[in-house]
């Protein structure tokens, strides 16, 4: 009797049983498309007709395939179009960016271009004194030069009429030949 009294409990306690849990398995997330930020490697197939082994003789090879990797994956650094799964596109170099338009700014840059236009004229100014001065300076060596020589000939000149003025005081010697002042005769 006992037994009968167990078998209620037996019912409850299957009942009782939590149920299994069924996993479903989750859909493959969407493939990325990679594109743009690396390249594919390249894979060719050759296809090999009978050959014998090159290092051994004794074996040969049926017709088949040969899968080669000619180029691995490498990265893509050429820019591409903004790509909407990314946080933030890089701030572009402020030399490829248009200029803000802005009236302070543009004063600024018109004021700017007239400075320059001023410091290039006085630039073409100074190079034209420079090349003034620069003939002026030859010209003054040439002068200096010829100056000197004058002065030398000048000079030259003075002691001849000084030598003169002091022979002019002393009587003339007076040859009775013909010959040359100077030579010898017996």
């Amino acid at each position: 009797m006992k037994t009968i009294y167990l078998l209620p409990l037996l019912f409850l306690a299957a009942c009782s049983t939590a149920p299994k849990l069924g996993l479903r398995p989750q859909p493959p997330p969407p493939a990325a498309d990679n594109s743009t930020v690396r390249y594919p490697e390249i894979v060719r197939a050759y296809h090999f007709g009978r050959y014998a082994d090159p290092n051994d003789d004794l074996v040969m090879h049926e017709r088949h395939i040969v899968f080669r990797v000619e180029q691995n994956n490498r990265w893509n650094f050429q820019s591409g179009p903004a790509d909407a799964s990314l946080l933030s596109p890089m701030p572009r170099d402020a030399a490829f960016s248009p200029a803000p338009v802005n009236d302070a700014i543009l004063a600024e840059v018109n004021s700017q271009r007239l400075a320059t236009a001023q410091i290039m004229g006085q630039a073409r100014t100074l190079s034209s004194a420079m090349m003034q001065f620069q003939t002026a300076l030859q010209q003054t060596r040439t002068n200096l030069q010829q100056t000197m020589a004058l002065r030398v000939t000048m000079s030259d000149l003075k002691h001849r009429l000084d030598a003169l003025e002091a022979a002019k005081g002393q009587p003339p010697s007076i040859s009775t030949t013909n010959e040359a002042p100077g030579s010898l005769s017996p």
